[in-house]
């Protein structure tokens, strides 16, 4: 089929947009395919699902149904960590539920000699992972190990940085934006009005940080003082928050209480 084909009846499908993304980075597609994309616009398929592919901090990423999209607001949780590591000594990362890979890997590959390891209990995500840290060519400096960090021997080394972007969406919220109806549902909700994951990983890192190590996480929107109580509950100290691009409050920084200093 002619680009010009394929591109008119995507965009009837899904807009400009999607049309444009998709005959960029596929542009050789056979009739058959272009409609079977054209029918999965229709039903509201993120355009990154239909290639496999997205990108986050400048960096590419293979995706599917079983790992969450990376998103822009993420980033945020990305560049919080750059820029508190960039002078400091290479330190040893710990992610959280990696889904993709995206936080960790973007890490990784915009500091120097850092490496880590990174967690996630679905098996078909963790395959996703391994993929993207081997095409980034990181793979050597990441380790991925199957487990679910809402088990307290699910790590058995301390880290320098924990980072987390968990599941934050309360069952049953209908907020859900229309992409995200396709994405894999544990990698989204979260019992006790989402706060379910927080309070595993506010119990559970305190095992698996150093002495004057951080830990990043992203949040919901209006999620940051129920997040704060469940973490300083749990004997870490709020040290600082960070703001999307919107303006929406979206990480939370905290260290082990006792490792700081009173003033």
């Amino acid at each position: 089929m002619q680009t010009n084909q394929a591109f008119t009846i995507l965009q009837n499908a899904g807009g400009v947009r999607a049309a444009r993304i998709i005959t960029e980075n596929r542009p050789k597609l056979t009739t058959f395919a272009v409609r079977r994309m054209a029918k999965k616009l229709r039903r509201g398929v993120p355009v990154a699902k239909i290639i496999h592919r997205k990108w986050f901090y400048g960096l590419p990423f293979y995706t599917n149904a079983y790992t969450l999209d990376p998103r822009p607001d993420t980033e945020t949780l990305v560049s919080a960590v750059i820029s508190d590591i960039a002078c400091g000594d290479a330190p040893k990362i710990l992610d959280l539920g990696t889904g993709t890979g995206c936080i960790i890997a973007a890490i990784i590959k915009n500091s120097v000699d850092t490496h880590g390891v990174a967690v996630e209990k679905s098996w078909r995500a963790a395959r996703v992972a391994k993929r993207n840290f081997r095409n980034l060519k990181i793979n050597d400096r990441i380790k991925v190990r199957r487990a679910s960090f809402e088990k307290p021997n699910a790590v058995h080394e301390k880290f320098d940085v924990i980072v987390s972007n968990p599941p934050y969406i309360a069952r049953g919220d209908t907020r859900v934006d229309a992409g995200a109806m396709h994405d894999p549902k544990m990698a989204l909700y979260a019992a006790d009005d989402g706060f379910a994951a927080y309070q595993a990983i506010a119990q559970n890192a305190r095992k698996w940080i150093r002495a004057n190590g951080k830990i990043y996480l992203e949040i919901g929107m209006d999620m940051g003082r129920d997040v704060r109580k469940i973490f300083e509950s749990n004997g870490w100290k709020f040290t600082r928050r960070e703001n999307d691009l919107s303006g929406t409050e979206r990480v939370l920084i905290f260290e082990p209480r006792e490792c700081l200093t009173t003033i």
